[in-house]
């Protein structure tokens, strides 16, 4: 969902600014390179401030489904939400945990663009 054209204006310009997130974490299974939630939000969270934006995320888990709705919001209005779900590959505290820092990484770099 989107909200304003203020939102709309920074996001804009907050998607030129963007440089790259560098794939500086390696998985070992797959035997590639990707950049971890870290480099993400470091890659993402100045620019967007630069531009009055902030990125909120918050966390659920229901009925064996991790969740993360992420929320990119303007300081004069205007606001874009999205909804990320998966089944977590374990149902213990640190399957939900790396399910959860998963859609966290995504739902980052999708909103930003």
């Amino acid at each position: 969902m989107m909200d304003g054209k203020n939102i709309a204006a920074a996001l804009v310009k907050a998607q030129r600014a963007f440089g790259p997130a560098l794939k500086s974490s390696t998985n070992p299974h797959f035997k590639s390179r990707y950049a971890d939630l870290a480099e993400v939000l470091n890659t993402v969270r100045p620019v967007f401030a630069k531009h009055g934006i902030a990125i909120i995320q918050s966390t659920g888990y229901s009925e064996g489904v991790v969740s993360v709705t992420t929320a990119i919001v303007h300081k004069e209005g205007g606001y874009v939400t999205s909804v990320a779900s998966c089944t977590p590959a374990k149902t213990d505290a640190p399957g939900i945990g790396s399910a959860t820092t998963y859609l966290r990484r995504y739902s980052a770099a999708a909103m930003a663009g």
